[in-house]
């Protein structure tokens, strides 16, 4: 079966949001909470230093903003792409 030309376009547009979601991901969890830790633990942030909040917390609630871009954005390129749920 053909696909339609539509569908390429859907599925790319997907793979961009989605590749976007796991470089936010990897940056905060990995860069922020792991390799710069060093260079935010100068910077106080609620008793503690930036790097380990990252570690700890802000990686948590970078996570779930993450669920709520990609539902947003997923559901806005469903509207466009007439495949949205009733």
């Amino acid at each position: 079966m053909a696909e339609n030309p539509s569908d390429n376009d859907y599925w790319s547009a997907n793979l961009r949001i989605i590749k976007v979601c796991l470089v936010i991901w990897a940056l905060v969890s990995f860069g922020f909470g792991i390799l710069l830790r060093p260079l935010l633990s100068g910077i106080p942030v609620g008793g503690t230093d930036l790097g380990f909040w990252f570690a700890q917390q802000g990686s948590i609630l970078v996570f779930l903003a993450l669920i709520f871009f990609y539902a947003w954005k997923m559901n806005k390129l469903d509207a466009e792409h007439g495949v949205e749920e009733e």
